[in-house]
């Protein structure tokens, strides 16, 4: 999955069924599921990494909006090797600063301090390992 909404599509067609897309485009989530009672941000990359990105910023909407809506905070992410979940709430994560592009896929590459952590893969779960089971 190269873009968030073939992502979306791959995670609703296989894992969620009644995954929905974030009611506003400007939402700090990107989908949600009342069966499951998820609140889900999804990142793709281009690249693939043993230990993959979350923005600080990203994180705290995220458990945010998952403690005013007594839901569960799930950050996704793909790369060429495989799409992973991962239940943020149950991670200690490691904030750093870190000069980054301001934005990835837009005209603006302009670097910019953004606080981020690292999640290992091990501590997500290995969605595309789960089709082949």
């Amino acid at each position: 999955m190269t873009t968030e909404k073939g992502l979306f599509n791959w995670i609703k067609k296989n894992f969620i069924s009644d995954l929905k897309e974030s009611e506003k485009p400007t939402s700090r989530h990107d989908c949600f599921s009342k069966r499951h009672n998820l609140d889900i941000e999804l990142k793709c990359r281009r690249t693939h990494y043993s230990d993959l990105i979350i923005e600080k910023k990203k994180y705290d909407a995220l458990m945010l909006r998952s403690k005013e809506h007594g839901t569960i905070p799930v950050y996704v992410n793909s790369t060429p090797n495989g799409v992973w979940a991962f239940y943020i709430a149950d991670i200690k994560i490691k904030w750093q600063n870190k000069l980054l592009p301001k934005q990835t896929d837009f005209s603006d590459n302009t670097f910019i301090e953004k606080k981020i952590g690292y999640l290992t893969l091990e501590s997500g779960i290995e969605l595309t390992s789960k089709l082949k089971e």
